[in-house]
């Protein structure tokens, strides 16, 4: 934010709360005329963090509305090209990206997902309903590939990526569908696992 904007803005708030700029700077422990200084001639030329941090209390607004830093900052999370579907509930793999989708530091930090392993993809299909739908975009952590039985991975299967579950068997593990009109898909061997599932994102 520019700094006429934030002289303007701590200007407008003092005016519509019927706070003297006088009054502000006794908040702040400043000498009387440090406020209207800052707003009319623009000494000091930014306010301190501390200073910042205190008017904003004061005045009942976020911080970053006097010029500090966003609160949750906004990641950009790579998207993975997948508008192809390769059948029910499949994505065609192309690491090459489409774009990025930027999410919440905080929501990754909640999830527990470290920003470099964090993938967006698009689910294509009706395999996952009600669970998942088609056109959701969902959040896969690639940093975990341990294969936790009755949870959503994407899995390569075949040179395809699938959204599924996965299920432990006596045997091995099967892909599971949510969707009972789907059979679940049993390997021969153990998940080429790519990540798992922690969060979606789904248009009303």
């Amino acid at each position: 934010m520019e700094s006429n904007d934030i002289r303007s803005a701590i200007a407008r708030l003092a005016g519509e709360r019927g706070v003297s700029l006088a009054e502000l700077s006794r908040v702040l422990g400043r000498n009387p005329a440090y406020m209207q200084q800052f707003i009319e001639r623009g000494s000091p030329r930014r306010l301190a963090e501390g200073d910042r941090a205190t008017l904003a209390r004061y005045l009942g607004v976020a911080e970053p509305l006097l010029g500090g830093p966003p609160e949750h900052p906004l990641i950009a999370i790579p998207r993975i090209d997948a508008a192809a579907s390769a059948g029910p509930g499949g994505l065609v793999e192309d690491d090459r990206g489409d774009g990025a989708m930027r999410l919440d530091t905080a929501l990754l930090r909640q999830l527990r997902v470290r920003a470099g392993n964090a993938s967006m993809i698009t689910v294509a299909g009706d395999s996952m309903q009600p669970t998942l739908s088609d056109g959701d975009a969902i959040l896969v952590d690639r940093g975990d590939r341990r294969g936790v039985s009755g949870a959503i991975h994407v899995v390569r299967h075949d040179g395809v990526l699938l959204v599924k579950r996965l299920a432990r068997t006596r045997d091995g593990w099967e892909l599971v569908s949510d969707n009972p009109a789907y059979p679940p898909i049993t390997l021969t061997g153990p998940p080429d696992i790519i990540g798992r599932v922690v969060w979606l994102s789904r248009s009303l």
